[in-house]
């Protein structure tokens, strides 16, 4: 397979079972949270309902883009992601994979509903910082303008959560003459055909949603796998082409030129010079070829490194020019120089179609087992009352469109932390905070705290001790 041997294509398969086995896992413990509210209303039966929620998981996947799943992988420092020593690639993935399953199977056997999400960034953050203790380290770390926008995406979002679904509760008491949707649904029996299709909407919302985000974190990670493993087919976007590879090149260059280096500082100078010799390896590279096909294997993981170093350091250039007042710099060129990086980046931020196709299926079958667990804790330990129409819908609309935004920006957000605060707002609104169980809400609550210094130490320690082993 690929043209490795017997011993790596072992290897290569072992990953990615372990990517797909961590989908798995984050089908049936985050998305028991998108089913949880039609089947304590009785809108879909639980076997329907899981069936229901893993056909959209699989359609929000494929359809749902990869901006996430390129948000997850550049979360790593640029240098975990142009490192081509194989062994450090492996040491990194399953790092990655072993603390994510290990911390979200602990959780589940409990019955504590938390975000496989929350557990893989904090995974990412663990190597990052793990980088700082390898030998010939030079202060590598996160990616930290990233981790602030991923930080903030998973700190504002359950308290947006929370709020909205108590303020639309509030509201509905109001607009809302039906007082049904606000009572306990009757053991047994459907609601009405305007309410059961309210709810099944809202499940089917949240479950695209949930794919279009988490699913796409499974993504990335094959997508790293296949990238350390066999570069020389993954590394590049094969359908791309190499000549727009080169007038991206040549654009950069021109407005390198255009910068007046008697305005600009001694060190700005020296990322000037960096950049163009990365620039110009690229362009020698790609010059003649029409297609990838006809550039060697072991130069596309070359290209790819260069162009990821190079927008890394303009992106350093531009920063200390802003801080400069842009002296030496027009705006045009600066525009340009930006557009330039992202269309060459378009080369390296991609997954092909199978990936896509593995991970969204993965992510569905997980969705119809083991879900039972965390749909009892949000049903019926969340509130001291059953969830009722109002509730139910309120919060799965509002998961939905708060996990849907995230997605367009890129962010990954958390399916568990949104939902399960939504219905903590809508238990509120219902009879105040005395309608909350004040040891499920302590549980996730706790779980959420430690979720990130756990999984850090627990993957920097794993990835250190694979480092020395491999």
């Amino acid at each position: 397979m690929f043209g490795l041997d017997i011993g790596l294509t072992f290897l290569l398969l072992m990953c990615l079972l372990a990517a797909c086995t961590f989908e798995f896992i984050n089908g049936f413990h985050d998305t028991a949270n998108a089913v949880a509210t039609v089947i304590y209303t009785n809108s879909l039966k639980p076997r329907v309902a899981v069936m229901w929620s893993g056909f959209w998981n699989f359609i929000g996947v494929y359809f749902g883009g990869i901006a996430v799943a390129m948000g997850i992988v550049n979360l790593l420092p640029v240098e975990a992601l142009v490192d081509a020593n194989m062994s450090h690639g492996i040491a990194m993935i399953m790092s990655l994979i072993c603390t994510a399953i290990i911390w979200n199977l602990t959780n589940w056997s409990f019955g504590i509903p938390i975000s496989s999400s929350h557990s893989l960034i904090g995974s990412i953050f663990g190597v990052g910082l793990a980088y700082r203790f390898l030998p010939g380290s030079t202060g590598v770390a996160l990616n930290w303008h990233k981790v602030e926008d991923v930080g903030l995406s998973l700190l504002i979002s359950p308290f947006l959560g929370f709020f909205l679904a108590l303020f639309i509760m509030y509201l509905l008491k109001y607009i809302v003459r039906n007082k049904k949707i606000f009572k306990t649904p009757p053991a047994g029996k459907a609601p009405p055909l305007g309410i059961r299709s309210i709810m099944v909407l809202a499940c089917t919302g949240i479950s695209f949603a949930h794919g279009s985000n988490d699913g796409q974190k499974g993504v990335g990670l094959v997508m790293m796998i296949l990238i350390g493993i066999v570069p020389g087919y993954f590394a590049l976007d094969a359908s791309k082409s190499p000549v727009k590879i080169y007038n991206n090149i040549v654009q950069i260059d021109n407005s390198m030129q255009r910068i007046d280096t008697m305005q600009i500082t001694h060190m700005q100078l020296q990322q000037l010079h960096s950049i163009r010799d990365k620039a110009d390896s690229i362009g020698y590279i790609v010059q003649h070829a029409s297609s990838f096909s006809e550039i060697p294997k072991k130069d596309h993981f070359t290209i790819r490194k260069n162009i990821l170093l190079l927008s890394k350091k303009l992106d350093g250039l531009l920063k200390s020019f802003n801080e400069t007042n842009d002296k030496g710099f027009s705006l045009k060129d600066k525009l340009l120089l930006k557009s330039s990086v992202t269309e060459l980046k378009k080369n390296t931020e991609y997954a092909p179609w199978w990936v896509i196709l593995l991970v969204s299926i993965s992510l569905s079958m997980g969705t119809m087992i083991g879900w039972k667990r965390i749909v009892v804790t949000v049903g019926e330990k969340i509130g001291k009352t059953q969830l009722n129409y109002a509730q139910g819908a309120t919060s799965q609309i509002i998961a939905a469109c708060t996990i849907s935004a995230s997605s367009l920006f890129g962010l990954p957000v958390s399916t568990t932390h949104v939902l399960n605060s939504g219905i903590a707002g809508s238990m509120v609104a219902q009879k105040g905070l005395a309608n909350l169980q004040g040891k499920t809400i302590k549980s996730i609550a706790l779980s959420w705290v430690i979720t990130l210094p756990v999984t850090t130490t627990l993957s920097g320690s794993i990835f250190l001790f694979l480092r020395w082993l491999l």
